[in-house]
């Protein structure tokens, strides 16, 4: 009965849109223009249920204005002076048109856009069929915020110029290393008496090697212009409907039909399908992966570079060529539904073609599940559970979620002998509030977890009401600085009840924003224009327990570990139009008492972080990472370039040891993970280099220095003892 209150309280919030639309939803969405229509649905959704709606006024127009035109250009390489002037007579009139479902603004910058990207095709193959001089003293400023547009096509042409040079002499750098590094190869195996052969690279003059360098940035274009060719209007407008969303706050978007695919595939870590990734290249859709586990992988149907021309459905009798075909269309036809056949015509590396038949399946991304390890030091035994995501099922909660596994790596753990677990949310950008609270709940017997504050003055108090503790012992948790959200609630609430210590960056992300997938569709009483896709918008804050909100601020480690992300802009904090920060009451909690000493522990772990040369050595790379992407401005001349470069490599070498250092930790895959490598080389080679770099890693060897570090108190049979891990 606990179990199902607190499940339905959760749930409450899933639906809190669903429920409100029966009060509001009195208006008529019936524009026959789809694009129009979407900008009806969408504003209409944001103003009745985004937490914090906007005025759209002139203020909000000046905005989308500004971040549309760049994010249509970034690089200030397709618009001119001339543009911008005559966009600008709309600066201060989007608002309006929005609310009178006028597009003239984006109709403008699209049509605009579209006309100065064709002259561009003409810039690039010209420019790239000249040769370059790299004796010329001659810079470009990388830093294209503080560039302005440029007034002429030959003052555009010009800045191609520059930008396809400094793309090019990285390519030729790039080829004259490589040949340096194969003389010197042939000098060793030649001295040895061995054989050498050298690469068809290494063979190149230098007028050969800076043709070749062309050619490369040559390709790249021709790709990202065949990319570009199969993007429709639809594709831009859907970008311009995310500026506009954006300016509510940055995590209300809006999801295209297959952007929302893309959205559930990296909330629940699987699809249905074949079990490979696919990219278009020259017209062809080629396999870049397989995934280990899928389909494709158990059958040996096919291999990376591999080549499909064609697909057939089961219940078909033709097949479809897919070649030209946009990737999302080939795509569509390629997965299905478990249990499903598809045979591809397959063209292979060696040119040979193949008809394979392919059974579709669940093909579950592993990198995105939980996993752990066993971790020996001396005579004891740590585990460690690295979460990647709070993933869950979309259709099923039940079914997979973060939370069972986690609690399932806790049980093998303790089986195998753990004596104290570090829970590792490093990089975790977050995912399902519901798997969160779950999670807490392994660690606390009872109490709440977070606090939910919806519009107006509604605030609801999500607990763990299950008694159950899947893990009574010392509790460590690693964050960084992209520690997001569902890892800030669970950090929060360890750090609230003093259940576990938080090590890592001064502090997380600062998400304190908690967003629900509004179904567009829902909204239309018939629909003949096809899916007009979802809307993922920002209905609540969430707050710790002790009343205070990780938006903007995060949650501050216990004990601070600098790293490369110390000094560079990536928070919360550095998005444009982020929710304030706020306080409210906190929540009825008890703090867990099952430590002694636990602020004794956390300044032995601070003292010993002071005393560390590697730690001192991680903050100046991290200052010195700062300092490098600050400078802006890059030579063109080789021999200059050549300079930087060096420069650079000798700066880096006083950092080269951080990658070099041995925590001498021992690290041991579970038995029931080992009786999958015997099946599974690839997994097999993954926790391999899993475990490489935990052993290099000095955060997990403080946080097995504080679970050693920290004394229970045992009071389970009415006695107190001290134990010391």
């Amino acid at each position: 009965m606990r179990l199902m209150k607190k499940n339905l309280k959760v749930l409450l919030l899933s639906v809190f849109l669903a429920a409100a639309s029966c009060s509001f939803t009195t208006k008529e969405f019936n524009d026959p223009d789809k694009d129009k229509l979407l900008i009806d649905l969408i504003t209409y959704v944001l103003d009745k249920g985004h937490y914090d709606p906007k005025d759209m006024n002139d203020d909000f127009s000046a905005g989308v204005y500004t971040d549309f035109i760049e994010r249509m250009d970034p690089l200030k390489r397709y618009f001119l002076a001339s543009d911008i002037e005559d966009f600008s007579i709309y600066k201060n009139d989007i608002d309006d048109q929005i609310k009178n479902k006028d597009l003239t603004f984006f109709n403008l910058v699209y049509d605009r856009f579209k006309e100065r990207q064709k002259d561009s095709r003409k810039f690039y193959k010209d420019i790239l069929s000249k040769k370059f001089d790299y004796t010329v003293d001659e810079s470009i400023n990388v830093d294209y915020d503080k560039i302005e547009y440029a007034t002429s096509k030959k003052e555009l042409k010009e800045r191609w110029r520059q930008q396809l040079k400094f793309s090019s002499i990285s390519n030729y750098y790039d080829l004259i290393e490589e040949k340096k590094a194969s003389n010197e190869n042939k000098e060793e195996a030649l001295a040895n008496g061995e054989e050498f052969e050298e690469t068809e690279n290494a063979k190149l003059t230098p007028e050969e090697m800076e043709e070749k360098a062309r050619t490369t940035s040559m390709t790249s274009l021709d790709e990202y212009y065949e990319f570009t060719d199969d993007l429709e209007r639809k594709d831009y407008f859907a970008q311009f409907l995310n500026v506009v969303v954006e300016e509510f706050d940055p995590h209300t978007n809006y999801f295209a039909p297959p952007d929302r695919d893309r959205f559930d595939l990296r909330m629940s870590g699987k699809l249905e399908g074949i079990g490979a990734r696919l990219q278009k290249k020259n017209d062809y859709i080629k396999v870049v992966e397989v995934i280990s586990g899928g389909p494709v992988w158990r059958g040996e149907h096919m291999s990376v570079g591999d080549l499909i021309m064609k697909v057939k459905q089961e219940d078909e009798d033709e097949s479809v060529s897919i070649v030209g075909m946009r990737v999302d269309d080939a795509v569509k036809l390629i997965k299905g539904p478990k249990g499903t056949k598809v045979t591809l015509t397959v063209k292979r590396v060696d040119g040979t073609i193949e008809d394979e038949t392919i059974t579709r399946d669940v093909v579950e991304l592993e990198e995105t599940y939980a996993k752990s390890t066993l971790i020996e030091k001396e005579d004891k035994k740590y585990g460690l559970v690295n979460l990647p995501a709070f993933y869950f099922d979309m259709k099923d909660y039940g079914e997979r979620n973060a939370a069972m596994d986690v609690k399932k790596e806790i049980e093998d753990l303790k089986a195998a002998g753990m004596e104290g677990l570090v829970l590792d949310l490093r990089d975790n950008g977050g995912g399902s509030l519901r798997t969160a609270v779950d999670i807490a709940g392994l660690f606390i017997k009872e109490g709440p977890v977070v606090q939910v504050a919806s519009g107006g003055s509604r605030k609801e108090v999500l607990s763990d009401e299950d008694t159950a503790v899947a893990w009574d012992g010392p509790l460590v948790i690693l964050v960084n600085e992209l520690s997001a959200s569902a890892s800030e609630i669970l950090a929060a609430a360890m750090q609230d009840y003093k259940r576990g210590i938080i090590i890592g960056s001064e502090q997380s992300y600062g998400k304190g924003t908690v967003q629900n997938m509004i179904d567009l569709n829902q909204w239309l009483r018939k629909n003949d224009m096809g899916d007009m896709g979802s809307l993922k918008l920002t209905t609540q804050k969430f707050y710790r327990v002790n009343g205070g909100s990780t938006q903007l601020e995060g949650v501050k480690s216990d004990v601070v570990m600098p790293d490369r992300y110390s000094y560079i802009d990536i928070g919360e904090r550095d998005y444009d139009n982020p929710l304030p920060y706020d306080k409210i009451t906190p929540a009825d909690y008890e703090l867990w008492d099952g430590y002694i000493d636990y602020e004794g522990t956390i300044n032995r772990s601070k003292a010993r972080m002071a005393q560390s040369n590697q730690m001192q050595l991680i903050e100046e790379n991290a200052q010195w990472i700062k300092k490098s992407r600050d400078e802006n401005m890059v030579d063109l001349n080789f021999e200059k370039y050549l300079g930087e470069i060096e420069r650079r490599k000798a700066e880096t070498k006083k950092f080269e040891s951080i990658k070099d250092y041995d925590n001498k930790l021992n690290y041991k895959s579970l038995e029931s993970e080992l009786a999958l490598m015997k099946q599974d080389t690839t997994l097999r080679e993954k926790r391999k280099r899993w475990h490489k770099n935990l052993a290099g890693d000095i955060y997990v060897e403080e946080a097995v220095n504080v679970l050693q570090d920290l004394k229970l108190n045992n009071i389970r049979n009415g006695k107190v003892a001290e134990i010391k891990n």
